[in-house]
């Protein structure tokens, strides 16, 4: 074959994976709809919505594998990702334990449909420009991690076009740290290149989700939420490969 017949199909096998992926991602999401609005108990609707959202990654074709799932304690943790797609908080709400509730930007509060299905799904609101709202939401979380719960949170906050892991926020490691919970890293690779974030169709990129050994509450790094959260982004720069946007 030659390099443009090559180029051809290969063009092509990845206009049919972004379809065929869109198409099932709209299936799921509308099923996932009906989930968060007929399933009773949060229990039961968490589960079936972790199988939803790991069921648009199976059913599109996806090559996902994940390791270190033996690296989640037994007991409630706060688990902590970079974030580089959309997709990121689909993907581990599809291969994390189900117990896990998402942290997410208060923003999403404005979109009433996906706000109805997260906040069915167990999810967790942060506001990240009004102070008041800020300090209300911040209280909330420490308030779930005394109570045991397992949060998940993408701590940069936001994602942009281009590699690089940037500042942590504190919200995970105060919550952490008042919870007495474990931090347990997460590194994702390959969401950023399968959809970046733009309307264009996903490509059909390996989508790699590695979870590090948990950080305890006996570290020294216990000590003080800037040093947690940084101890936590050295550990997911030096597995992920991409630069420190915060070095000098």
């Amino acid at each position: 074959m030659s390099p443009q017949s090559a180029g051809f199909v290969t063009r092509w096998r990845e206009i049919l994976f972004g379809l065929w992926g869109w198409t099932v991602f709209c299936l799921c999401i509308l099923f996932g709809l009906l989930v968060a609005l007929l399933v009773p108990g949060a229990e039961r609707r968490a589960r079936y919505l972790t199988g939803t959202s790991r069921a648009i990654f199976v059913l599109s074709g996806a090559d996902v594998t994940v390791e270190g799932l033996e690296n989640l304690p037994e007991g409630h943790c706060v688990v902590v990702a970079n974030h580089a797609s959309y997709l990121d908080g689909v993907l581990l709400k599809g291969y994390l334990p189900a117990r896990f509730s998402f942290v997410i930007k208060g923003e999403m509060r404005d979109i009433p449909i996906v706000h109805f299905m997260l906040r069915r799904a167990g999810s967790k609101f942060v506001e990240r420009f009004e102070a008041a709202g800020s300090t209300r939401d911040a209280r909330t979380l420490v308030k779930a991690a005394k109570g045991g719960e397992s949060l998940a949170f993408f701590a940069e906050g936001t994602f942009r076009d281009y590699p690089g892991v940037a500042r942590f926020r504190p919200g995970a490691f105060v919550s952490a740290i008042k919870g007495k919970l474990p931090v347990v890293p997460i590194v994702i690779r390959g969401t950023r290149e399968m959809h970046p974030g733009d309307p264009k169709l996903p490509k059909p990129v390996p989508l790699r989700v590695k979870i590090l050994p948990a950080i305890t509450p006996d570290d020294p790094a216990y000590g003080n939420q800037r040093d947690l959260a940084e101890k936590a982004r050295q550990q997911i720069i030096a597995v992920l490969g991409e630069p420190d946007l915060c070095a000098d």
